[in-house]
């Protein structure tokens, strides 16, 4: 990378992030998230705004070499995975009595019946001209499917953090259904483009990836603590003798990268490490699990959505009336089955709504969603445009 490469990506970097704390800080004054406002700064300084109506500035900022994007993009997975482990810390193993049964009255009404609606969704209405090149209607009704049931664990954990609330039994509640419901729905993403790419789905796939999923979560949080405070307390551990910072990112970096040895989602190891942290009784680590959200929420975490934000192109890539539908159907659909659940459960009217409304949360993985939808579709029509020329 040369000087000139280099100065060009800290300005980018400096760029997003300051904007992406005084939006931030402008609405936390206000009474909202700070993450409305980190995402918003990326969609000001990105195509939506600067690179629509100052092109010249935009490339000069953020495309000024042909890698600054996947420089970039290793910020964004290094933002996130810091904000899942530090949401990890905060994700009891041990739930208050009843928590078992509320959990799952969430993950099924928030999980099974918006799934159902968005898996009946194209049968009412016409997406035909959302099926891509092949036209093929399966992919297209299992991404609709999960975009209607899916919750962000990025946004719902940044949001109660930005409350103050991660430690309440709902935060906790929220987070165990969402967790839950993001392996199901990743699952169901995968079959999506496996069938879409052309291919089938092999015998006992979807199940080894249920399996691996679960065994990594089950095994890590069994035998994680105590093999952690074992090495921990190892004599010749020279990392934490170092930094005790610098040694729980180490941490949480062998479990993403172990996650995606097994094929596992590696942002879901990075929370499983966080949960594994979180629960050491260890009390020297209580300052310094401090110390790592305060650099996180300082330098990683706001990157992370302002990248979140430079990647939507309004101009371009919106369908007005479409979104504004698919957002009040599908936000009406998931609030209403989540509070009947939790009505259904016991809970009041108020805990209900807030249960609703917390598991409306998509963000991220609407994006990821329709990214990964997106790109599958041009990959058919370039397979398809490969054979016409042949």
């Amino acid at each position: 990378m040369t000087e000139f490469e280099l100065s060009r990506l800290i300005l980018a970097l400096a760029g997003l992030l300051a904007l992406a704390q005084g939006l931030g800080y402008a609405c936390q004054r206000f009474g909202m998230p700070r993450v409305v406002g980190e995402i918003m700064a990326g969609v000001l300084l990105g195509p939506s705004l600067l690179g629509h109506y100052l092109p010249g500035l935009y490339g000069a900022v953020f495309d000024a070499f042909p890698g600054e994007r996947e420089v970039l993009s290793a910020f964004y997975w290094v933002g996130l995975i810091a904000l899942m482990f530090t949401s990890g810390f905060s994700v009891q193993r041990r739930l208050e009595t009843g928590d078992s049964r509320l959990i799952g009255v969430v993950l099924v009404a928030a999980t099974v019946l918006p799934f159902a609606a968005g898996w009946l969704a194209p049968r009412i209405f016409d997406f035909s001209s959302y099926a891509g090149a092949q036209g093929k209607a399966l992919p297209l009704t299992l991404v609709i499917a999960v975009a209607f049931s899916v919750t962000s664990i990025p946004v719902i954990s940044k949001v109660f953090l930005d409350l103050g609330i991660m430690e309440t039994r709902f935060a906790r509640i929220v987070l165990a259904a969402a967790t839950l419901q993001d392996l199901v729905l990743w699952v169901a993403l995968s079959v999506a483009t496996a069938v879409a790419a052309g291919g089938g789905v092999g015998a006992g796939a979807i199940e080894a990836t249920v399996l691996k999923t679960v065994a990594f979560l089950g095994l890590a949080l069994t035998f994680g603590p105590r093999l952690l405070g074992y090495v921990t307390r190892m004599r010749f551990n020279l990392v934490i003798k170092a930094s005790v910072t610098g040694y729980l990112f180490v941490v949480c970096f062998l479990f993403v990268a172990l996650a995606g040895l097994l094929s596992v989602n590696m942002v879901f190891g990075a929370l499983v490490a966080g949960m594994v942290v979180g629960s050491m009784p260890d009390d020297a680590f209580t300052p310094v699990k401090e110390r790592i959200r305060d650099v996180s929420a300082g330098l990683f975490i706001p990157i992370y959505f302002a990248l979140v934000g430079l990647n939507i192109d309004l101009h371009n890539h919106l369908d007005l009336g479409f979104t504004l539908a698919f957002i009040a159907i599908s936000s009406i659909i998931e609030v209403a089955c989540v509070m009947f659940g939790a009505r259904l459960a016991g809970q009041g009217l108020l805990s209900s709504v807030n249960f609703g409304f917390a598991m409306n949360t998509r963000g991220g993985p609407g994006i990821v969603l329709a990214s990964v939808a997106l790109e599958q579709i041009r990959f058919n029509r370039g397979h398809i445009l490969l054979r016409q020329s042949s």
